[in-house]
């Protein structure tokens, strides 16, 4: 328990503003010893009252009844009380542990999400924090109780007899030492056991998400095989850590049941020696019994709150992940307005020097520089892993360069509000994303105000109108990102619409039209036209028939520019473009 001390320490931290259900459930535990407890000294009374035969003192044995009535409703009503206190803790507990984590991942930086399977991210969410929710309930409810009723026990059992009490005491230990030496073993088991759970899941939800292609390419056996891997290596530390956690309780009754005959013994002895009833052997019996069964349950919650803290564990490592670079106090505000902390967007975006790679062993882009002023179209164009996508990923801030400068309205970005730098710009990705909900909602995510007629000009200016007002509820139609009764070609026309109504300053077109067909995407590219007037914006693209008219052109290969003009002036060149232009318009 004190390897995981640390991690105790946080769970109670979270627990803390529900203190008073604490103390409350630890008051009726107190209650429900005590009265627990009660019962063992009026059976006592009762057994003394039955002398021998034709010897039984009615009367008293009728009040002993009534005793002992009243003592079983407080019990129950005290454990019931105790339970909900427990219940209001632990489900809020767990609550604001979910929240914490959810928020953590929104602030910290996308390298973070892309390394990690969101499989195994949202088993943290779900599974390790649901996990948690168990040990604690376990532990709050039988370990209050469990504490209190031994400390009572003694108590009574001093009452009674010093002595017998004495020889209870000191054969406990033994009990806490088999308990303490599995529960190690148990920690590390069900450690191993967590991270396999969040490998299950990530490699489930990766085909899942992926079914499509699993079955395009025949993929069905090996996915079988992979999973049967995985989930052979969960069922054996499975049930290793079970295995563990279940000696646990069989070796300590194993020690309480010497304790009893230990007790037994020594009760009889002092019985034939006349210090003690037999009804106080009968209630010092009881109390030996009811001293010894809290150890069990005690163990038994060390060994579930061993799966506890290995699950918290993982939870607090993505709670203690370090955060996205907050802004500096001075971060100025893109917002149209000049003024103090303020600048006017001009559209005018520069790299200088630019270095980055995702990864220290593997350059990517080396020593990039680029300009572009307000209202010119830059297109970006390359083989697969050139650096295109990249490139998008550092001016929006996704990920900072390693060195270099980027500039945007002729400020360093670094210095700009990332929340301000974003929405600065309007980005329609290649990877299509509608959150569950209609259609209306899905328009208006960037643009929570916005009204009806805004959201119906956008479709219509995004050419998704028509589509939208043949579903059975029109923009109330209620979409989801793996809705299949949309194609990905409509989804994409959403997202436009989406950026449309939010009427950016700057534009980011990332494969923003590969999903629509070449009639829509025609119509799309004049929407598009009209919206970029005055405006700067990036586009980068596979197919060069879309980028035509671009102002500038920029040719990137393993993260360098090496060619950038015109579409005109590029084809004269007779370089790279001219080989990658031909090679979609080739004729056979």
């Amino acid at each position: 328990m004190l390897k995981n001390k640390g991690t105790l320490t946080r769970l109670l931290e979270y627990a803390k503003p529900y203190r008073a259900y604490l103390i409350l459930s630890f008051l009726f535990s107190v209650i429900f010893a005590a009265a627990n407890l009660y019962t063992p000294i009026i059976i006592g009374d009762g057994v003394d009252l039955i002398v021998s035969a034709g010897n039984v003192d009615f009367e008293s044995l009728k009040f002993v009844l009534f005793r002992f009535i009243a003592v079983i409703l407080i019990m129950g009503v005290s454990q019931w009380l105790m339970g909900l206190c427990t219940n209001k803790v632990t489900y809020n507990t767990i609550k604001d542990i979910r929240f914490d984590v959810f928020c953590k991942l929104e602030r910290v930086p996308i390298k973070y999400i892309d390394q990690n399977p969101h499989g195994d991210l949202l088993s943290r969410i779900i599974n390790d924090a649901e996990q948690i929710q168990d040990g604690l309930l376990l532990g709050f409810s039988q370990l209050f109780s469990g504490i209190v009723t031994i400390l009572a026990t003694i108590g009574f059992m001093l009452k009674i007899n010093f002595y017998i009490t004495l020889v209870v005491v000191l054969l406990t230990p033994i009990s806490l030492f088999v308990a303490s030496f599995i529960a190690k073993s148990t920690y590390n088991m069900h450690k191993i056991q967590s991270k396999t759970r969040g490998e299950l899941s990530g490699f489930v939800e990766e085909m899942i998400t992926s079914q499509k292609v699993v079955k395009a390419f025949a993929y069905e056996q090996k996915a079988q095989e992979r999973f049967d891997e995985i989930n052979e290596r969960l069922k054996k530390c499975g049930l290793a850590a079970t295995f563990f956690s279940s000696t646990v309780n069989p070796s300590t009754r194993f020690v309480n049941g010497l304790v009893y005959t230990a007790t037994g013994i020594a009760g009889a002895l002092f019985a034939i020696a006349g210090r003690i009833s037999v009804g106080q052997l009968s209630a010092f019996l009881t109390y030996a019994n009811q001293y010894t069964k809290p150890f069990n349950e005690i163990s038994g919650v060390i060994a579930e709150l061993q799966s506890s803290f290995a699950c918290a564990k993982r939870v607090f490592d993505t709670i203690d992940e370090k955060e996205e670079e907050k802004d500096p106090d001075n971060a100025i505000t893109l917002n149209g307005e000049n003024g103090k902390n303020q600048k006017t967007v001009n559209g005018n975006v520069e790299f200088k020097n630019v270095c980055f790679s995702y990864s220290k062993d593997t350059s990517l882009i080396e020593n990039l520089n680029l300009k572009a002023t307000k209202g010119q179209k830059i297109a970006i164009v390359g083989p697969t892993g050139s650096g295109k996508t990249t490139l998008i990923n550092l001016l929006m801030r996704f990920y900072d360069v390693d060195s270099g400068q980027i500039l945007v309205s002729d400020i360093p970005v670094k210095e700009i509000k990332k929340k301000s730098l974003r929405s600065s710009f309007g980005m329609v990705l290649q990877d299509t994303f509608l959150k569950s909900g209609t259609i209306r909602e899905n328009i208006a995510f960037g643009k929570k105000d916005a009204t009806m007629e805004e959201i119906i000009e956008a479709a219509k200016s995004a050419y998704a109108h028509s589509f939208i007002k043949r579903l059975p509820k029109g923009y109330d139609t209620v979409v989801c990102d793996e809705d299949e009764n949309i194609s990905v070609g409509e989804k994409q026309l959403i997202q436009i619409a989406r950026v449309m109504l939010t009427k950016p300053k700057m534009l980011i077109l990332d494969e923003a039209t590969s999903s629509i067909d070449t009639i829509t995407e025609i119509k799309i590219q004049k929407a598009f036209e009209k919206m970029m007037e005055g405006k700067t914006a990036f586009i980068a693209a596979h197919r060069l028939s879309t980028i035509k008219e671009a102002d500038i052109i920029l040719v990137m290969d393993k993260g360098k520019i090496i060619e950038q003009g015109s579409h005109e002036e590029l084809l004269k060149k007779g370089g790279f473009y001219k080989k990658l232009y031909e090679s979609q318009f080739e004729t056979y």
